[in-house]
């Protein structure tokens, strides 16, 4: 019997009801929903306060931490002011959804440069959620390695971010003096 391509890849694919990045007051920085369990604005402000409150005495800084909340299964971690968070549905496998979290910390991490902290979040929200868009397409993972997610929101993410290097501002300037002095020269 043939399955349509639709019962086919939610029967047999990972998937995310949302990803979202909160500040260290619960409040919204980069959020996507993948799911209509939560059908109105209302409904997932108050999903994110709930889950705000029951995880924000949690000390998730060094690892992940996984918790079940309201039958999703959650996992999450915190960093400076940010609090990150994976959610699925409680038939998920808790590793893969790990996966999805370390990997959405990690590429946020290249792409801020280290810098992961709410003030360089909402100057490059952008970028992050490029960053998401690379993980998760409709509630299916599509990627978890942060080199190959920040690679593409990279050469993805506009004329600011094409060439995503480790170049100091000093070496862009003089990158920059060169080509000048070379197309005056010439």
């Amino acid at each position: 019997m043939a399955h349509s391509y639709g019962e086919y890849s939610k029967e047999s694919y990972p998937s995310v009801k949302n990803i979202l990045l909160l500040d260290s007051e619960g409040k919204r920085v980069a959020v996507k929903y993948f799911s209509d369990d939560w059908p109105s604005l209302a409904a997932k402000l108050s999903f994110e306060k709930s889950l705000f409150a029951k995880t924000a005495k949690t000390n998730a800084r060094s690892e992940a931490e996984i918790t079940m909340f309201d039958s999703y299964i959650v996992v999450y971690k915190f960093v400076q002011d940010l609090h990150f968070f994976v959610t699925a549905g409680s038939d998920e496998n808790e590793l893969i959804l790990a996966a999805v979290l370390q990997g959405f910390f990690d590429a946020v991490g290249l792409l801020l440069r280290n810098d992961v902290e709410k003030r360089t979040a909402l100057e490059n929200l952008d970028l992050i959620l490029l960053c998401i868009d690379e993980i998760i397409d409709g509630g299916i993972i599509l990627e978890t390695d942060a080199n190959t997610i920040a690679g593409k929101v990279a050469t993805n993410g506009g004329d600011n971010t094409v060439t995503f290097s480790e170049q100091t501002l000093s070496q862009a300037f003089a990158t920059a003096r060169e080509h000048l002095a070379r197309s005056l020269l010439n």
